[in-house]
């Protein structure tokens, strides 16, 4: 791909591409390049892209310079969201900073929170003190949080290129999932359900076998799925050899996740830097070689059925383990979770009121005092990773020694993945861009710094 501007600076140049060298634009704003443009004379075309478009995943704005159909230069503006939710976190408690990073990456909550979580835990050195119970069910959450991820990035994909079936049958699968979510934590997203120290609640009577009639179902709308997409022939033209990233290029950008594997290395926090027990699951990370859209679209579908051969897994250990403790046993760290709801669907019921303060003043004392002002976590910084639906999604943690952390910062795959943008765009069609954005399945909540 080449460029006909001086601000595109050439990046990386791999042997697959025969010494063609790559772009990427960087610098300026689109203004500076129309006015340069008026005094050279040079007749371009500048079209914005957004950051309301429907192909642009939310708040994503792409200015595009094009000479006919062709993309000449391609830059992504980001900074639409403003929800300063790494700056809040600072002034909230350790259990309520997984309220704020639930909302980050939205399509996919329940990582941010596993994450987080699990770096307040090596700080608090309770890693080992977690229940096994608790550990199984944030495997099977996250698992199932995965392939509703990826169903939405299937569904709205195929909805971008004019395909409304596959986001109907896409959302229709998701909607199954969404519902054991609901069974499980109360709600379809924003769920704040994974804790410093476990889970809030255990699973509720019932929810293994609803888990495994659901499953059923959601094999049945993939199949639908593959029908619809692996045999299409305009789905073939529109997405082979379009958003091509070498591993070159990948690397180069720090690009991870689907996109990554496309390209053929078979890298997997889940692999590489185990957590939550994965070592312990029978499950296979796919690869493909071809580095476009398309290998990542198949790519994601065969990822769903891996995450569905650990739902099973997750699910047998449930059923063998039987009912057990959820949180680390430490009353100075467990969040008093067990919150039943009051006869008039308000407020906590009143057996439990009854309960706590009744009890002993103590009681009342530490349940006041925990619930306002927090646990204290030991001074000093980790960096935990999980292998997120977008790629490596890593939380950088800073305590001082108090109840609330001193500094917390996420690398959010999506922010990483989008530096492709350009290099993914430039030197195709117009009508490319909106194939490659939506291979990289970029959710600007998590692009939000």
């Amino acid at each position: 791909m080449t460029t006909q501007t001086p601000r595109a600076t050439p990046r990386v140049v791999d042997a697959d591409t025969e010494g063609v060298p790559s772009f990427e634009a960087s610098g300026g704003d689109w203004s500076d390049i129309a006015e340069e443009a008026a005094r050279l004379g040079e007749e371009r075309i500048v079209v914005n892209m957004g950051p309301q478009h429907p192909s642009t995943h939310g708040v994503l704005r792409l200015m595009l310079e094009i000479d006919g159909e062709t993309v000449t230069e391609a830059r992504a503006g980001i900074g639409y969201l403003h929800t300063g939710i790494e700056k809040n976190m600072e002034f909230r408690t350790w259990t309520q900073g997984v309220t704020f990073c639930t909302r980050m990456d939205y399509v996919a909550p329940l990582f941010q929170e596993a994450a987080y979580c699990l770096a307040v835990e090596k700080l608090l050195g309770i890693t080992d003190d977690v229940p096994e119970r608790a550990t199984v069910i944030r495997v099977l959450m996250m698992e199932l949080n995965r392939i509703t991820s990826h169903l939405v990035c299937l569904a709205t994909g195929g909805n971008e290129l004019g395909a409304t079936t596959i986001m109907t049958v896409g959302f229709t699968a998701r909607e199954e999932i969404l519902k054991i979510f609901e069974l499980i934590t109360g709600l379809r997203m924003n769920h704040a359900y994974i804790r410093p120290g476990g889970v809030a609640q255990d699973i509720p009577p019932g929810a293994i076998d609803t888990i495994r009639e659901s499953l059923v179902l959601v094999r049945h709308y993939f199949k639908q799925l593959e029908d619809l997409m692996m045999a299409n022939p305009i789905l073939h033209l529109r997405l082979k050899d379009v958003g091509y990233l070498s591993l070159s290029g990948c690397m180069a950008l720090g690009v991870t996740g689907p996109v990554l594997r496309s390209a053929g290395l078979p890298y997997d926090v889940r692999k590489a830097n185990p957590y939550c027990g994965y070592e312990t699951y029978d499950f296979d990370v796919p690869v493909a070689q071809s580095a476009d859209s398309w290998g990542r679209l198949v790519l994601r579908v065969e990822e769903c059925y891996q995450s569905m051969k650990i739902v099973e897994q997750t699910l047998d250990r449930l059923q063998k383990m039987g009912p057990g403790p959820v949180m680390v046993e430490d009353k100075k760290v467990a969040w008093p979770a067990q919150m039943a709801i009051g006869s008039d669907g308000m407020g906590n019921s009143l057996d439990h009121i009854r309960e706590i303060m009744g009890t002993s003043m103590e009681a009342l004392i530490h349940h006041f005092k925990l619930v306002t002002e927090g646990f204290r976590v030991p001074a000093g910084q980790v960096f935990q990773t999980v292998e997120h639906p977008r790629g490596e999604l890593g939380v950088h943690l800073v305590s001082d020694g108090g109840t609330r952390p001193y500094r917390a910062h996420f690398r959010d795959p999506s922010f990483n993945n989008l530096q492709a943008t350009s290099i993914m765009c430039e030197g195709g069609q117009v009508a490319d861009v909106v194939v490659a954005v939506a291979s990289l399945d970029p959710v600007l909540g998590g692009v939000d710094r």
